[in-house]
């Protein structure tokens, strides 16, 4: 696809209005999300992302629309795990119901910034040397394994651990013990203190990095165009703070999404090591975009289906245990 700096430039500049615009309509003043406007919302940001997708399709025609709706499910339904961690992070921080919105805000942000420089960073090593398909893939295929392992083992009692970065910010900055508002920083007995809300602002950013590593490899293995590995990112993560207070109480019910999430991450393996087979000259066959659009949309579909009868089964289970201890 053939992106000019103008079309970066307007991209990159609408994408900051918007962020803008959802912080001043929505995000400015702390309150509790409620889910009606969480719904709303993610509605919005749901649109905007056909938008853009039918906009792909009217500039550049059907096949760079197809990737970036396959890389915008894609990414969308791995940030839907981020939520998990994210919900830890909240509690391992306490944070005020009025201001995780405002933390989420940011966090994304931080993490949107981040990620951009994982994209570049790919993007060099994808057009520099095609082999580096191979090392996607198996990373993907591994990371598919894992997250099937880690799904099977069933650790209940799971803990935020804080990086490396958060844990030389805390040690080497002082801190307040309790939220001053919305603050970053305070100066009290003539020192600067930072606040906790700035700790778990940079908490939810950066450990969406560790995300990224199998993310950003994921997408490559449906586009290699920077612009849409980039776009698709942004879309999915931007709408992840109202996903966050919309299906905040049904992730618990999402028992088999990592099975589903591994079944995608797996596949878009299998499809870089056939592209980059096909790249070196060997005669097999590869994986188009209508066909990967629609695998992961079933998959999708059947895992959130089976993770929704596993739970009520599992609830009504409970409840006849329930009726006969009584």
């Amino acid at each position: 696809m053939d992106v000019s700096v103008t079309m970066w430039v307007t991209t990159i500049g609408v994408l900051i209005a918007l962020i803008v615009a959802d912080f001043f309509i929505g995000g400015r003043k702390p309150h509790e999300v409620s889910i009606k406007e969480a719904g709303i919302w993610t509605a919005v940001w749901v649109v905007l992302a056909l938008l853009f997708g039918g906009f792909l399709w009217w500039h550049s025609g059907a096949q760079p629309a197809g990737e970036f709706f396959a890389g915008y499910i894609t990414e969308k339904s791995l940030s839907v795990d981020n939520l998990f961690v994210f919900i830890l992070i909240m509690g391992k921080f306490a944070v005020p119901r009025i201001y995780q919105q405002r933390v989420l805000m940011f966090g994304v942000i931080i993490a949107l910034v981040l990620r951009a420089v994982f994209i570049a960073g790919g993007a060099a090593l994808v057009a520099e040397f095609s082999w580096v398909f191979f090392i996607f893939g198996a990373f993907l295929i591994w990371t598919a394994w894992k997250l099937v392992k880690e799904a099977r083992a069933e650790e209940e009692e799971e803990e935020f651990e804080e990086n490396r970065l958060l844990k030389s910010i805390t040690r080497r900055f002082p801190s307040t013990d309790d939220y001053r508002g919305t603050k970053l920083f305070v100066r009290e007995n003539g020192r600067r203190l930072i606040t906790p809300m700035l700790i778990v602002m940079l908490a939810i950013g950066t450990t969406d990095v560790l995300f990224a590593l199998d993310s950003i490899p994921a997408i490559f293995g449906l586009t290699q165009d920077p612009y849409i590995v980039f776009t698709a990112n942004a879309f999915a993560l931007m709408g992840l703070r109202q996903l966050y207070f919309l299906i905040g109480g049904l992730l618990k019910k999402l028992v088999h999404l990592s099975y589903g999430l591994s079944v995608i991450l797996g596949f878009i393996g299998v499809k870089l090591v056939l592209h980059a087979a096909h790249e070196a000259g060997a005669n097999v066959p590869e994986i188009g975009i209508p066909f990967s659009l629609g695998f992961i949309v079933v998959v999708l579909a059947v895992t959130t289906f089976t993770s929704l009868r596993a739970s009520k089964k599992a609830a009504e289970a409970e409840h006849e245990r329930e009726k006969l201890d009584a």
